[in-house]
């Protein structure tokens, strides 16, 4: 039986193994059919002439409990601001992580539970059954930029797809394809596009599977393809693109996968540096053999550019001609294994710039997982790491995801678990686990609370500022055979879930790494195997 397969960055399937390019196959397709096949009926309705057609529900799901917990008290959250940077979109709607500090936080409120109204917008079709939504960001206008990865298993394809939508009624406004690739092998592919932002221009700029970045532009009804650049001279041609980034001079910073040469070594992924006035590449840095980078990168006011490996923490500066050169390297336990839940060895979280002096990502140790805490300096005298730790149970902990940080507290999620859709389905789901941890004076750390209870498993959780809620999107077992997925708020003071709200039944409804997402206009979001799926308050 054909299947469908999925993979991304921060939205990945996990690899089996310690060896490049070994991945997780995952029967998806005939999963996915069975569950629509079995749904409830849906209806359509309509927005300026489109047709909204809703996620199909999970048979029996009228049994589910809608909403459980309370409305929340809204009790804002005190940080340092992030610095704007001037060559991304404004506020904090630009990037997956949504600003240059990959903070996931928002200055902006989120849903407090109050009379929650929830719908939601199937996005595949008869060619691509399956519409995994990973990115989102916001024009100045309100309007979502999203990026769907759609598989076709019948011709062993994959894409990313933009697709502009309307933020109140999740109408498909336009859409434009990347190019297609070829999955690499029968059991994984690996669409460039995933990490894309956007820019000052309300600009999207996103890598292909050509080794190219484009830059492209949308009006309410359509996207135009202003710019490429071609990067094919820096990336080898067995490697592929893996994220983007602008500094705080608009030069961009890119980065690669990592790949198996002819020689059949397994190279290390490529850091570089492309002027866009010039269209030019300003130089590269390879990682050392083996050193893959599956995640995205931060960049700061002074210069840094701040990349983890599958073995170490990087910061980079330019030199005087604008290429990328090391200036700290510093080797974490990438441990021995891919757990349950990673996508590969090592962090799997993007570094997360805290205030000015740290940078946080979580190491991959055996038994326990740490949190840790870097001094990013480009000269620091004395040990950079200041923080080191413990998170979640014996060999039972593991993260693929970002952390939230503000300028002294982090909060991390268990993963450990996920390995497909599979594990979430038959009413199963994944290790629990929620964790806060704050900062010393001096910058070491300590763990504030704990929620034991609470299973996420796999999405980007991200935080309101304004009102001191964490947003995540969580699984609970059963109830029976019945697999509800839930819109989950919890208080960032105490670690307890204030409410969780039905986003809706079924594999089409489940995330898979995909992240949540708060809108400008205080609606709830997140991207899962059917497309995306919103709540917001009712007055």
């Amino acid at each position: 039986m054909s299947s469908i397969r999925f993979h991304e960055t921060d939205i990945r399937l996990p690899l089996r193994s310690q060896r490049l390019h070994t991945k997780t196959t995952v029967a998806a397709a005939a999963l996915i059919l069975a569950i629509v096949g079995a749904a409830d009926g849906c209806s359509s309705s309509t927005s300026g002439g489109a047709a909204v057609v809703p996620i199909p529900q999970q048979a029996g799901s009228g049994s589910v409990q809608q909403f459980i917990g309370n409305v929340a008290v809204p009790r804002s959250v005190a940080a340092t601001s992030i610095p704007s940077n001037p060559f991304l979109g404004q506020g904090s709607w630009s990037n997956v992580h949504n600003d240059t500090y990959m903070s996931d936080t928002y200055s902006s409120a989120g849903p407090l539970g109050q009379n929650p109204t929830v719908l939601s917008t199937w996005l595949g079709n008869d060619r691509d059954q399956v519409a995994l939504v990973v990115g989102m960001t916001w024009d100045s206008s309100g309007r979502i930029v999203a990026g769907a990865i759609k598989p076709n298993s019948a011709t062993n394809t994959t894409r990313v797809q933009l697709t502009l939508l309307d933020p109140v009624t999740l109408q498909t406004l336009a859409t434009y394809d990347l190019p297609e690739e070829t999955m690499a092998s029968a059991t994984d592919f690996r669409p460039a596009g995933t990490y894309f932002y956007t820019d000052k221009n309300d600009r999207t700029v996103i890598g292909t599977v050509a080794r190219k970045v484009w830059v492209v532009s949308h009006s309410g009804s359509s996207f135009t393809l202003d710019n490429q650049f071609d990067l094919t001279g820096a990336i080898p041609d067995y490697d592929s693109m893996q994220a983007l980034q602008p500094d705080f001079s608009g030069r961009l910073w890119f980065t690669s996968k990592g790949g198996t040469n002819p020689a059949g070594i397994h190279k290390g992924g490529v850091v570089g540096v492309l002027d866009l006035s010039g269209g030019q590449v300003l130089g590269t840095y390879q990682m050392p053999d083996e050193e893959r980078i599956v995640n995205s990168h931060a960049t700061d006011e002074t210069g840094g550019a701040f990349i983890a490996s599958t073995m170490a923490m990087y910061r980079f500066d330019t030199n005087t001609s604008g290429a990328p050169t090391v200036t700290w390297r510093e080797v974490y336990d990438q441990g021995t294994r891919v757990k349950p839940g990673q996508t590969d060895i090592g962090t799997g979280t993007t570094p997360t710039l805290m205030g000015t002096k740290y940078v946080t990502i979580t190491d991959n140790a055996d038994p326990r997982m740490h949190v840790m805490v870097y001094r990013r300096d480009k000269e620091f005298t004395g040990t950079r790491r200041t923080c080191f730790e413990p998170v979640f149970g014996d060999n039972a902990g593991d993260t693929e995801n970002s952390l939230v940080a503000t300028d002294t507290s982090i909060v991390v999620e268990n993963n450990y678990g996920y390995s497909d859709p599979s594990v979430t389905t038959g009413g199963k789901t994944t290790e629990p686990g929620l964790t806060r941890i704050d900062l010393d004076a001096n910058g070491a750390c300590h763990t504030v609370w704990s929620n034991s209870t609470l299973s996420i498993p796999s999405v980007v959780t991200k935080m309101s500022l304004q009102n001191g809620l964490i947003y995540s999107y969580s699984k609970p077992v059963g109830p029976g055979q019945l697999d509800p997925w839930y819109f989950t708020a919890v208080d960032f003071v105490s670690g307890e879930v204030v409410y969780r709200q039905l986003a809706g039944t079924g594999a089409l409804y489940n995330n898979h790494y995909a992240p949540v997402y708060l809108g400008p206009n205080g609606t709830f979001y997140v991207g899962v195997l059917g497309g995306i799926v919103a709540m917001r308050d009712t007055p």
